[in-house]
């Protein structure tokens, strides 16, 4: 399997990157340019119109969407054990968890660094920034409450949903959030993962 990752340094694209690395799998990285707007050219476009990372070049096409992504590289080497395949609840639970992740906590980030999105008012620009630390702190409090089952997001068990955390939990403190004080299950499993070899090699290999 030819698998071709398209990622910017600082993006949520961290998290297929990792899953990949955790799957073993060999994989071929494009850096994309975000302050040439690189993912705004023709010839990105044409890899993928949403104008975003991530993407993932694979035998069949190109998927974008991390959820979706994610729940390739899973599927696609089974004997990583990303994700529980052998328990469609547990793995829609799964799905669920990066949806959220997806629709909800990374729209609130974007509030404060891409407001653009939705309004060129830059009295709504500002009001945007200034909602983002609050909007950002509701969004992670229910992941703190009631979404990290133990000291992974399933419990027990590593699986797709830890990168994809991480990835955006990587943005906790430019968002105006106190992580290590006012979410701290959410700063220890970040920490948790600062430590897995995988995301050591992946971060390695985007800080190049």
């Amino acid at each position: 399997m030819a698998l071709t990752l398209y990622y910017s340094p600082g993006s949520a694209a961290l998290a297929p990157h990792i899953a990949l690395e955790e799957a073993g799998a060999v994989y071929d990285t494009v850096r994309v340019d975000f302050g040439s707007d690189e993912q705004r050219s023709p010839g990105y476009l044409a890899i993928n119109p949403l104008g975003r990372v991530p993407a993932l070049k694979t035998d069949d096409g190109f998927l974008a969407e991390t959820p979706a992504i994610l729940a390739f590289i899973a599927q696609s080497f089974p004997e990583a054990e990303l994700a529980p395949l052998d328990d469609p609840y547990l793995f829609a639970k799964a799905q669920a968890f990066n949806a959220y992740l997806c629709s909800t906590v990374h729209v609130a980030h974007a509030h404060r660094a891409r407001g653009n999105r939705w309004t060129d008012d830059p009295a709504a620009l500002e009001a945007l920034r200034r909602k983002a630390p609050e909007t950002v702190t509701a969004a992670f409090r229910l992941i703190e409450d009631h979404y990290l089952a133990g000291p992974w997001v399933m419990g027990e068990r590593y699986s797709i949903c830890d990168p994809y955390l991480f990835a955006i939990a990587q943005w906790l403190e430019t968002d105006g959030v106190d992580a290590a004080n006012v979410l701290p299950r959410v700063a220890d499993h970040r920490d948790r993962m600062r430590a897995r070899p995988a995301v050591r090699r992946a971060m390695a290999m985007e800080s190049g």
